[in-house]
Formats: C-alpha cells, structure tokens, sequence
C-alpha cells in the first residue's frame, strides 16, 4: 500500500518542477494545484530524503525552496491559475484560512493594489468575486466554477455589481446604438437631456 505522506510528496515535487520548468509545463499547474489544493497534500508530505515536512500556512509552503516547499510566489502561483475560476477559488480558500479551521483572521487590506500580504482581495478582482458569491451566493458560484458564467456576470446577476458597458468615443453612431440596444428608453431620454445642458 502506498504511502499517503509519500503521494502528497509526489504532487509537491510536480507542482514545483512545472513552476520550474515554465513554458509548456506551466499548463500543468493549475489541475496540480486543485489536487493539493483538495487533498490538502501541500499540509504534510515525506521527501525523497524522508524528511516529514508540515506547513500551517500555505503561503508558507508555497514560499519554502523545493524539496520542503514549491520555492515560488503566491503572486506568480496566483497569475499562472487566473484563467482558472476553480483553482483561483482554492487558492483563495487555501489563503483565507490558513490553518484550514473557521476562525476569523483580522487582514488589513490594501485597497490600490486589491490585496494584502495574500488575504483578503477587494474590488474588482476575479478573487473577490469568488468570495463575495461562495458567501453570499453559492448557486451562482457553482455556476462559475462549473464555466456556465463568468464571475463578473454572476455578479451583476447576483446585483453584486452593476451592469457596465464600453463605448466608442469616437463614433457617435456607435455609441448610439449601443446605448439604444443596452439601456432602457427613460434612461437614455435623461442622458440626452444632460448632454444638451451647458
């Protein structure tokens, strides 16, 4: 029977050696992550010289050089998964709890760069809509890491967010039809009536 200590030690090594590896190999890392993610594997491994290596803390691990860590950034690890809505949610997860119980943990946030030192994200990330729908909207975020939306839409469906829209600065006729198309008749009357005001 195999070691469980040794197979989270073999998730461990692959994680780090595809951060390592970059290019082609960097494709790898996000189904990796979900796996140690799921399976708690990066908490407690042995090895290949049988150390029994354990972290509290994932940033920890994240940071410790391989082989009793994955030797890279929470940021790098971060940008790598965003494409991800799942493994961005683990991850996320993984960060918000970082000794896997309930407790609260006080985050001093910064705002203009829409994190802190790896806790909470705020604003407009992808982070922090995954967090605000798991709490307060788990339907629509089942829906997200399903792919049936994005995390964006989910919020504006959940009125998290309000609906935005671009337009051409530089093509009235276009701006037109999108406002036409998007808003409704007595918003788009009082929009005229203000850009006739001086």
């Amino acid at each position: 029977m195999t070691d469980p200590l040794k197979q989270n030690a073999t998730l461990v090594e692959a994680l780090g050696s595809s951060l390592r590896r970059g290019d082609h190999a960097l494709g790898t890392v996000p189904d990796l992550l979900k796996r140690i993610l799921r399976e708690e594997a990066w908490r407690e491994f042995v090895t290949q010289r049988g150390e029994l290596v354990e972290h509290a803390r994932f940033a920890d691990f994240v940071a410790t050089p391989p082989l009793k860590g994955i030797g890279s950034s929470v940021d790098l690890v971060r940008r790598i998964v965003s494409d991800d809505p799942e493994a961005l949610d683990l991850l996320d997860q993984a960060l918000q709890n970082p000794v896997g119980g309930s407790q609260k943990i006080n985050l001093n946030v910064d705002v203009m760069n829409n994190e802190s030192d790896h806790g909470r994200p705020a604003g407009t990330s992808k982070e922090y809509a995954l967090r605000r729908l798991r709490k307060d909207a788990p339907e629509l975020h089942a829906e997200v890491l399903a792919g049936h939306l994005s995390a964006h839409a989910a919020m504006v469906k959940a009125g998290f967010r309000k609906r935005t829209i671009s337009v051409r600065l530089d093509r009235p006729e276009s701006a037109a039809l999108a406002l036409r198309k998007h808003m409704p008749l007595e918003a788009r009357q009082a929009l005229a009536r203000l850009l006739m005001e001086d």
